[in-house]
């Protein structure tokens, strides 16, 4: 590292959606904010590729730091959506049990919601539920009101162009290559050869944040997590869906289940399924996994027809933990973790993510406010 130095006062690396809200943050505390992005425009990895729903809070351990920062940044989200006009509709959804074995499994996920904070459930039986939502087969289900969609592209526009408007900036197509941590500052270098010295560095590089952070000269290893990969596909249904709200099954070990979310202009889709992989560029949609999706639908809509699933598009989970270990926590990891002034390394920010990404903006500012 011997070309000249610019000095910035922040970085964040990543336009996601969180890196947006985080820069965001920043800018609004009156920094100078640079992000860096890597790819050659906003938000085309984890953020493009998932369901855009606005979770209420339901699923996580109480206390976990995603059961706060979901129902907190559910709270920030629609209040930013009314406030800037980003698209988005509180549609509500219905967690259902479609087997009796299945109904205590129901009562504990509504009583660690209220755990959380969510106290807008209500438990319905099977008549009521299906007399919301006629097509529905199901013994009894849960319906949160406060669960809803949003235009995730449109959101981070806005994130953007507050930041922009702030003083802030983004850059792309500037990979990060590496950095040097030491005690009085931080370097980073691009692909290109560029050298930034900055005060606050924050590592929101989602699917990639363990792996860059590994490329940090001077933070110790142990502090890096491994990261693994869960995929999740989608299929499209082909014609109108008979559902005004989203349906998801009791979830499983790895993921919420098979189920139904419209977009804004009441196209149905189905998905994540959950299929471990090896890295995080395995995007294509196996047109044979469409099997097991009619298997698992029917169980909450027998109607649906043979042939009505197109396959979609797939996402990754930036997971740290793997198959057959318990559910990781986000990760917000700063100086009195592993002692280098101004670093930030967020990881495993997965679902809940997008709902989350305001309350993790306002988090990280708050811990940045201290250096």
């Amino acid at each position: 590292m011997t070309a000249a130095i610019e000095r910035v006062d922040c970085i964040v690396i990543g336009a996601g959606v969180v890196g947006l809200a985080v820069a965001r943050a920043l800018a609004l505390q009156g920094r100078e904010v640079m992000v860096l992005e890597a790819q050659d425009a906003i938000g085309t990895g984890t953020s493009s590729r998932n369901s855009e729903v606005i979770h209420a809070g339901i699923y996580y351990p109480a206390g976990s730091l995603k059961a706060q920062l979901c129902v907190r940044g559910r709270g920030l989200l629609y209040a930013y959506c009314e406030a800037r006009g980003v698209p988005h509709q509180r549609c509500g959804k219905l967690i259902v049990a479609t087997t009796e074995s299945q109904r205590a499994e129901l009562q504990a996920i509504e009583r660690k919601a209220r755990a959380n904070g969510v106290d807008d459930l209500q438990w319905l039986e099977r008549y009521a539920a299906r007399a919301l939502e006629p097509a529905l087969e199901c013994v009894a289900a849960l319906l949160s009101p406060s669960t809803g969609i949003v235009d995730s592209h449109a959101l981070m526009l806005a994130l953007q162009g507050d930041l922009e408007h702030a003083g802030g900036m983004v850059v792309l197509n500037a990979p990060v290559a590496r950095a040097r941590c030491t005690q009085d500052a931080l370097v980073l270098e691009t692909a290109d050869g560029t050298l930034l010295q900055t005060r606050i560095m924050v590592n929101a590089a989602g699917l990639w944040a363990p792996g860059l952070a590994r490329a940090f000269e001077g933070l110790d290893a142990r502090h890096v997590p491994e990261a693994r990969y869960a995929k999740g596909n989608y299929f499209t249904l082909t014609g109108r869906a008979p559902f005004r709200r989203l349906i998801y099954p009791v979830p499983e070990a790895a993921g919420l289940g098979v189920h139904l979310t419209l977009d804004l202009g009441g196209q149905a889709k189905f998905g994540p399924d959950v299929q471990w992989v090896e890295g995080p560029d395995d995007l294509v949609v196996d047109p044979r996994r469409g099997d097991a999706f009619y298997a698992e639908v029917r169980r909450y809509w027998p109607a649906l027809a043979d042939g009505a699933l197109a396959p979609g598009y797939a996402g990754i989970r930036p997971k740290i933990h793997g198959p057959g270990e318990p559910a990781a926590d986000f990760v917000l990891q700063g100086p009195g973790v592993h002692g280098i002034p101004g670093l930030v390394n967020l990881f495993g920010i997965e679902s809940p993510g997008l709902t989350s990404a305001l309350a993790l903006g306002e988090r990280v500012a708050a811990l940045c406010a201290k250096d």
